[in-house]
């Protein structure tokens, strides 16, 4: 299992830019394929990115393809999510998932993080 905590979150205006960062411990966090989840309030939870262990392979949910964009530097164990030109509807508390499966679907992740507030304003 690995702990994850997240960061990096804020407020910021249309447009605008944040990264995002999970920091992993615990056992095997290279074997891990990494995603990134949001939930809204009153709104299930998404996919948003995942990428493979490896780091060569990654995913994304189709409102967020070429603005978004997930990395790992599994050395320092650490995931990040660029997310530039945010929108509105980016609002959410960002989830980062780690599982031995991975995928779009949240039943591939057995570990996740608390989650960081992100808040789009237009």
């Amino acid at each position: 299992q690995v702990q994850l905590v997240e960061s990096g979150g804020g407020l910021v205006q249309a447009g605008g830019s944040l990264r995002l960062s999970c920091a992993a411990s615990g056992r095997t966090f290279s074997s891990y394929a990494m995603g990134w989840f949001r939930q809204a309030p009153g709104k299930e939870r998404e996919f948003v990115s995942a990428i493979t262990w490896s780091g060569s392979v990654t995913y994304y949910l189709d409102s967020v393809k070429g603005r978004f964009t997930i990395s790992r530097d599994n050395a320092k164990n650490m995931v990040y999510l660029q997310m530039n030109s945010l929108k509105p509807e980016d609002t959410a508390v960002y989830l980062c998932a780690a599982g031995s499966v991975g995928g779009t679907d949240g039943y591939g992740y057995d570990s996740w993080g608390q989650g960081t507030q992100v808040t789009v304003s237009s």
